[in-house]
């Protein structure tokens, strides 16, 4: 099968189980947001210039494959997936931000004015979009259509790990 399924046409997709939604569904806007986060750390990871922001993207683009995965299932789905973000995820991310303030010396914790080049820059634009995929996912938990609030806290500290990985390539 080739990429033109015409599936599509009539705005409506599938969910990772096979369930059929409207393309404007909020688990398919979460799963764009994400893929836009994924996007924007693919493009940082190509800028920069030094192997922890290229090997932390990394790893952050595998996870939001999972991520999606997740919230693109149902509640009695979910349950069939081969990885899902749980507490070490959560934990990974946390290492990390604890890395980046103790070692690096990056304590920032106030808005900043975003710019300073380019890597920095799409590290801030990931940033943003985490944090409205993390309001929609707020949304997703309040409508009981999703039950794992490791998500909800995934994305809280992704969007920390994001801004002082930012931070740090402002430094370099």
């Amino acid at each position: 099968m080739g990429i033109v399924t015409k599936t599509g046409d009539k705005g409506s997709t599938s969910l990772c189980c096979g369930t059929k939604v409207d393309k404007d569904d909020i688990r398919m806007e979460i799963c764009g947001s994400l893929d836009e986060v994924s996007s924007f750390l693919g493009m940082a990871k190509a800028c920069a210039g030094n192997d922890r922001t290229k090997s932390v993207a990394a790893r952050v683009q595998r996870s939001l494959i999972a991520l999606n995965a997740e919230v693109t299932s149902t509640t009695k789905s979910v349950n069939r997936l081969k990885e899902r973000i749980c507490r070490d995820s959560v934990r990974a991310i946390e290492k990390e931000i604890a890395c980046l303030e103790d070692k690096c010396g990056l304590k920032t914790r106030v808005f900043c004015l975003q710019g300073a080049n380019v890597v920095s820059s799409t590290l801030d634009i990931a940033r943003a979009i985490t944090r409205r995929a993390e309001r929609r996912c707020v949304t997703l938990m309040k409508r009981d259509m999703l039950n794992n609030r490791d998500i909800i806290v995934y994305l809280n500290r992704l969007s920390d790990l994001l801004y002082l990985l930012a931070r740090f390539n402002e430094k370099k």
